[in-house]
């Protein structure tokens, strides 16, 4: 999928499809070769060349978060796909894509060291037509090392600033250097003054009234306060914020910083909650069906070749569970934000579960030193998942909240000027292991840890605390941290052997205490790809009982002794910015990609003793 400029209308990079969600999605940075380019917002996109994916219960849940207008979700546009040598690079086609725009607007020559916004006219723009990766700003002048004429490449600012309401701005540095005053019109020279590249060894000049000042002072806590107020800008957008902006001081950043961006992802899996055949079908097939509207219709979508899964059946059967089906949507009982119910019931009764092209259960059973431990295993040969865009944040992650529906909006970047009617999704299909705790088993470790619980909701309230969010709501229990840490044992363990990356192994917990309703407590350990076909079957293997067995044992064996032991073990749950107990990088933590809650709630004294706590641990030991 490619990367489509406003500085001309032609290809300047290509991402994944998926990337532009998790990655590059509306509102970050995508650093090209030669160029630093901003991703724009829906306005821009060509919704006509995008592919319409369907997910009623994840639609719902896009709704509750940003009104009844969303309507659908679509792939990021993308025009047809060119083979190798044969492409021609003056197509129509090669101009569709993600809209971009460079940013930060301020460059800096690589020879004389100017530094001035594009729209100075200082720079020229160069998009060579078979070269789109290459696509730059020169500047003819002199080489300030060895004072000769040449074209040097223009390369961006690497600073800018920006506030926890979402906003972006270009790094003020006419107000920088005079300290407030804009009176002097000289020209900006930015140099590197010592060779560590930080801040304190770059240094921005003024040749108009030789004032010189170091980046360093715009950094830090005590030099914050001599920053600009925020002005409110969404470059992405291309305009101010109409509400403006209470923040005071903006934040400088560098490009590149992990935490310029986060985006805000909601994700369902496709599970099929029809009884019948027919049912199954409409469902698979409802991004076309939800558009029939009467009989005529639907024989109008038969004669075209829209149907051609439902050949074997009659025009009334399908029209009535047309509206079967429509009704159902409109009645479903379920909280548009409980997104795991669902997904339980399915995988807690895999019998009752039809089987689809992007959906198969198979009941295998659990390994027999662990048969106390779990109710069942299921192996899940075929999943499919859809994730979707709602916003993104600055310098606040979103998985410091429970779920994106509580972000606070003004925290909230908009993917859009007014509220969008679509939202950018993509498809994975894949496969996975779910694991069904024992109930009565789980029932029974809770209620003898009351001390290790209250030590973490202690923790939790802390760390509420000092987020600012309400401290007495959103606390999983310890049945949450023993679910999660097992799944980070787990896929450590598995990623050896599976043939996948633990960064490309996900888990979803779902876990529910009996006082907040219907008990839950299972685990499900997968990972997909955006792949038609899905994944290759070697994470859905070493779940047979033979090969589970010895995983899970090997698993628990690494979470008893940490090479970090004992500081690891002697973590108390809490304590700053943290809000994990015996758990670190060495023994339990997950990339980013893999774990749903930022490496928060876990201890592996909850699975295993450890040199600090004997007597917590939810798997015993064999005598």
């Amino acid at each position: 999928m490619s990367l489509s400029s406003h500085m001309r209308r032609s290809e300047v990079g290509e991402v994944r499809p998926s990337q532009a969600l998790t990655t590059f999605g509306v509102g970050s940075l995508v650093d090209l070769p030669n160029l630093s380019v901003l991703v724009m917002g829906l306005d821009d996109w060509q919704a006509a060349h995008a592919t319409e994916i369907a997910e009623e219960r994840l639609l719902r849940s896009a709704r509750s978060i940003l009104g009844p207008q969303v309507s659908r979700f679509l792939t990021p546009p993308r025009g047809e796909e060119s083979q190798g040598s044969q492409t021609n690079w003056f197509d129509e086609s090669r101009q569709i894509g993600v809209p971009v725009a460079p940013f930060p607007r301020w460059m800096v020559c690589s020879g004389c060291r100017l530094l001035a916004p594009i729209s100075s006219g200082l720079f020229e723009p160069k998009t060579p037509a078979y070269r789109p990766d290459k696509a730059s700003y020169t500047h003819t002048c002199n080489n300030h090392r060895n004072n000769r004429i040449g074209t040097h490449l223009v390369v961006p600012a690497r600073f800018m600033v920006t506030c926890e309401h979402g906003h972006l701005d270009d790094f003020p540095w006419i107000e920088f250097i005079h300290q407030g005053s804009i009176d002097c019109k000289g020209l900006l020279y930015l140099y590197e003054v010592g060779a560590s590249g930080e801040a304190l060894d770059v240094e921005v000049k003024c040749d108009g009234c030789q004032t010189r000042r170091r980046m360093g002072q715009a950094f830090g806590p005590n030099n914050r306060t001599s920053m600009p107020a925020c002005r409110g800008r969404r470059p992405h957008l291309r305009d101010f914020d109409p509400g403006g902006c209470d923040q005071e001081h903006v934040k400088p950043m560098l490009q590149g910083a992990s935490n310029l961006w986060f985006p805000m992802l909601i994700s369902a899996l496709s599970v099929p909650q029809a009884t019948d055949d027919l049912g199954r079908l409409v469902e698979e097939n409802w991004v076309v069906l939800e558009k029939v509207t009467s009989a005529e219709v639907l024989k109008a979508f038969r004669l075209i070749g829209q149907l051609k899964d439902l050949n074997k059946y009659g025009d009334e059967q399908v029209w009535e569970a047309i509206q079967k089906k429509a009704e159902g949507t409109v009645e479903e009982p379920d909280d548009p934000a409980d997104l795991k119910s669902p997904e339980w019931r399915v995988f807690s009764n895999p019998s009752k579960a039809k089987e689809s092209r992007s959906f198969k259960l198979r009941p295998v059973e659990p390994p027999a030193d662990y048969a106390a431990s779990f109710e069942k295993v299921v192996l899940v040969e075929k999943l499919r998942e859809v994730r979707a865009l709602v916003g993104f944040t600055r310098l606040v992650s979103p998985r410091d909240f429970d779920s994106p529906a509580e972000v606070p909006p003004e925290n909230r970047g908009r993917l859009a000027r007014r509220d969008p009617a679509w939202l950018p999704a993509c498809e994975t299909r894949g496969e996975g292991i779910f694991f069904q705790f024992s109930e009565p088993a789980i029932g029974a470790w809770a209620g003898r840890n009351h001390a290790f619980e209250r030590e973490f909701e202690l923790a939790h309230q802390a760390w509420r605390m000092g987020k600012g969010l309400d401290p007495n709501t959103g606390y999983p229990g310890i049945r949450y941290v023993l679910l999660h840490t097992f799944a980070h044992a787990l896929i450590r363990q598995l990623a050896i052997e599976c043939g996948y990356t633990s960064a490309s192994i996900a888990e979803r917990i779902y876990s529910r205490n009996p006082a907040d309703g219907e008990p839950m407590a299972g685990v499900l350990i997968y990972t997909s790809a955006p792949d038609s076909e899905g994944t290759l079957g070697g994470l859905c293997a070493l779940g047979e009982p033979d090969k589970l067995g010895r995983h899970i044992r090997r698993a628990l064996e690494k979470m008893g002794l940490c090479a970090s032991d004992p500081l690891c073990s002697e973590h108390p749950a809490g304590g700053g910015e943290k809000l994990h107990g015996a758990s670190c990088h060495a023994c339990s933590f997950l990339p980013e990609t893999s774990c749903e809650r930022g490496n928060k709630y876990l201890d592996r004294s909850a699975l295993v003793p450890t040199v600090e706590r004997a007597t917590l641990s939810f798997f015993r030991p064999e005598p």
